[in-house]
């Protein structure tokens, strides 16, 4: 009898579980390039969807740095290859998020005293459990100066231009 009640519990759990996840909305990536902090370098961002909620958000920024103090991208010491196009040899295309350390020690100069991986963090925790309506209504009706201390963490000028780069990879992905 015992064997029999713990066959129908485990049955109604997998039953329950599959019927879950057959009314969850889909999931969609969207991706997303855009100029969120000047001339100088670009900033990439991703987001999940599911359906009009974004559950995932990701952002890195890439420019030129010096090539004996940072970790480029894959090829970008390939004189002969990728590199062969950077007009300065001594700086490589690199990741902010991968040199930490490097951008951050940089941004210290400056007076910042959080590090560019927190401040992008505290942008992708900020949007997560929004709807994509929520994020236009929020940038539509808040200032590029404001939005500093609308996003609880970041500090960072640009802050706006970050969110918008966020919003159209979520746009991207409600377009897939």
């Amino acid at each position: 009898m015992k064997k029999l009640i713990g066959v129908v519990l485990v049955s109604l759990m997998v039953i329950g579980l599959s019927l879950g996840a057959a009314a969850a909305e889909p999931i969609k990536v969207g991706k997303a390039e855009a100029a969120a902090h000047g001339t100088k370098c670009f900033t990439v961002a991703f987001v999940v969807l599911q359906g009009d909620t974004i559950v995932g958000a990701y952002l890195d920024e890439y420019q030129f740095m010096p090539k004996d103090e940072v970790i480029g991208v894959p090829n970008s010491d390939m004189l002969d290859g990728f590199a062969s196009a950077f007009k300065d040899p001594s700086m490589v295309l690199a990741s902010k998020k991968v040199n930490n350390a490097y951008y951050s020690n940089n941004m210290s100069r400056a007076g910042s005293t959080v590090t560019i991986a927190d401040n992008f963090k505290a942008i992708e925790n900020f949007v997560i459990g929004k709807t994509v309506a929520e994020l236009q209504q929020i940038l539509a009706n808040t200032t590029k100066e404001a939005i500093i201390d609308v996003v609880t963490g970041a500090t960072l000028q640009d802050t706006y231009g970050y969110l918008v780069a966020i919003l159209a990879a979520a746009l991207n992905a409600q377009n897939q």
